[in-house]
């Protein structure tokens, strides 16, 4: 995903780490280990930076996370060993599409090219190409089962909704902004949101996922350049929050998106039938 400003608030480095009560759900979530909370770290597009300082960070901490890849960039093409060796590593790598388009008309998108404006591309032009993107994965890592997310939560392709045609591909999808989820038993599969930090220290990122841990349910957070690239946030800022994360797994339990979603589903299931109103 990507947008013009993508800082945390100011309140998020800010907030008591435990006085978020309010934001609990109406049933405790139980979540592997006795955690509070899940985290899903996860990158998108596919940067140099993700393979040269973020997997190697995740790795020396015992972490696994998520990586979007836009399929047609160089980086894809160029370090195609890389990426499969990630995957053997026990990371997740998902879909993000194979161009990245997204709306040209939308404010601050002058970065958008003709080409890969999603304005001017169909529906089905664009369902194609994801599935595409699925059987290139397929090739990478040996894998069937995927999540998605949208390039810069856009959600039309030449002004109608795509998402409920690839619905059936994906274990989950996130698709919005906002990454700290209120309610699991309500949460949407299809339609998760995501925190997208930029330029924030590794305090504003733990206090994020103190939220998470006081709410009892999960947050998603997605970069993009770690100490480099776009849209970056430093390695130190990173390095803290991974070491944080690490060091308190007994708060924390953090996986890839796909391993979490389905612990979600498979709870979901186990999970007995409301009880019908007395009349």
């Amino acid at each position: 995903m990507r947008r013009g400003v993508f800082a945390l608030i100011a309140a998020i480095a800010v907030a008591t780490p435990w006085a978020v009560a309010a934001q609990s759900p109406l049933k405790p979530w139980v979540w592997p280990h006795k955690a509070r909370a899940a985290v899903s770290l996860a990158y998108d597009d596919a940067l140099n930076s993700q393979l040269d300082f973020a997997i190697p960070a995740l790795n020396r901490h015992g972490l696994k996370a998520s990586f979007y890849l836009t399929l047609g960039s160089e980086t894809v093409s160029q370090r195609l060993a890389d990426w499969r060796k990630a995957a053997a590593q026990g990371h997740e790598l998902g879909n993000h599409t194979l161009f990245h388009q997204c709306s040209r008309s939308a404010p601050d998108r002058d970065w958008v090219s003709v080409d890969n404006d999603l304005d001017t591309t169909s529906v089905g032009r664009l369902v194609a190409q994801i599935r595409v993107g699925n059987t290139l994965l397929h090739a990478i890592d040996g894998q069937r089962v995927r999540t998605f997310t949208t390039p810069c939560g856009d959600l039309n392709a030449a002004g109608e909704p795509y998402l409920k045609e690839i619905q059936g591909d994906f274990v989950a999808m996130k698709t919005k902004f906002g990454g700290l989820v209120s309610d699991m038993s309500t949460l949407d599969p299809h339609a998760v949101g995501i925190e997208v930090p930029s330029d924030v220290s590794g305090q504003q990122l733990i206090a994020l996922v103190q939220r998470a841990a006081a709410a009892g349910t999960m947050v998603n957070i997605t970069f993009h350049g770690v100490g480099g690239d776009h849209l970056s946030v430093s390695r130190q800022a990173h390095e803290e929050l991974l070491k944080y994360l690490a060091s308190h797994r007994d708060i924390y339990w953090t996986d890839t998106f796909i391993h979490i979603m389905q612990y979600v589903k498979a709870q979901r299931l186990k999970a007995p039938p409301a009880s019908s109103p007395q009349k």
